[in-house]
């Protein structure tokens, strides 16, 4: 395992444990609300600062890109960290177990490394570039459908910022006609884990975060999946609009997307 890499797989288990403790006692978890359906708790903030605080010690002059905390040595760093430390706040809070801790290392502006930790299942997906994806250290290949109505196809709704719920929906009924379904289950740098894995066949979601992409993005890659933007571009991490899948079902899939966006 890459060193970089190693270190981040102990911020995640650190982080992990930090929520999986938290996760025992939800009546004693503080809640804000950032804005409209944009939940933060103290667990974000503890397991950020246990991520950071690990990298840090490692690392020293990396600079950080962390939801809660903000972007720290931006520009006086060729090495960046994407960090959510809590992936799928709103399932937690609710007790729903599909939530993940994602930490991504982008040198010069190109992800190389990404781990996402899912501590409920305790799996760990990681990725190096040129390496490989794996998870819990066994080689993971993305699936090998080929029809698109044999197809399991995951997203998100757009819960927060909402301005393109109406083409979401839109894209989504076409897609529920053409395949054997879909899933909305709330984190979506395990959504792109699963499509990594095999889980899902494709994934496609509008208006996200680096830090909710930036590692699973990397994974699906390494995977052998394809990663894109709504237009066939590579502009996905600065617009947040994202579209996985294996090769022969992105293909199916975009044209699907295309006739909906502008």
């Amino acid at each position: 395992m890459h060193p970089v890499l190693t270190i981040a797989v102990k911020a995640a288990r650190r982080a992990g444990n930090i929520i999986q403790r938290a996760s025992l006692n939800m009546e004693s978890v503080r809640v804000e609300n950032k804005k409209h359906n944009d939940f933060v708790s103290d667990v974000d903030r503890a397991a950020e600062e246990a991520i950071i605080d690990v990298i840090l010690e490692a690392y020293p002059k990396h600079a950080i890109l962390a939801e809660e905390s903000g972007a720290k040595g931006i520009g006086n760093s060729e090495y960046e960290w994407i960090i959510d430390p809590l992936d799928g706040t709103t399932n937690f809070l609710h007790g729903h177990p599909q939530y993940a801790i994602s930490i991504a290392m982008a040198h010069r502006g190109q992800i190389q490394q990404a781990v996402v930790f899912d501590p409920n299942r305790n799996d760990l997906f990681t990725a190096s570039r040129g390496v490989g994806s794996f998870m819990n250290d066994r080689r993971i290949r993305v699936s090998k459908r080929i029809n698109m109505n044999e197809c399991l196809i995951a997203t998100g709704f757009p819960v927060v910022d909402q301005s393109m719920l109406d083409t979401h929906l839109a894209i989504l009924k076409d897609v529920l006609g053409k395949t054997a379904g879909a899933r909305r289950e709330g984190s979506a740098a395990l959504d792109l884990c699963n499509v990594a894995c095999g889980r899902v066949d494709g994934f496609f979601e509008f208006n996200l975060k680096p830090w909710d992409i930036a590692a699973g993005s990397l994974i699906v890659q390494e995977a052998g999946g394809i990663v894109t933007d709504m237009h066939g571009e590579q502009t996905w991490l600065e617009s947040g609009d994202i579209v996985a899948a294996n090769p022969k079902v992105l293909g199916q899939l975009m044209p699907i997307i295309s006739k909906h966006v502008r």
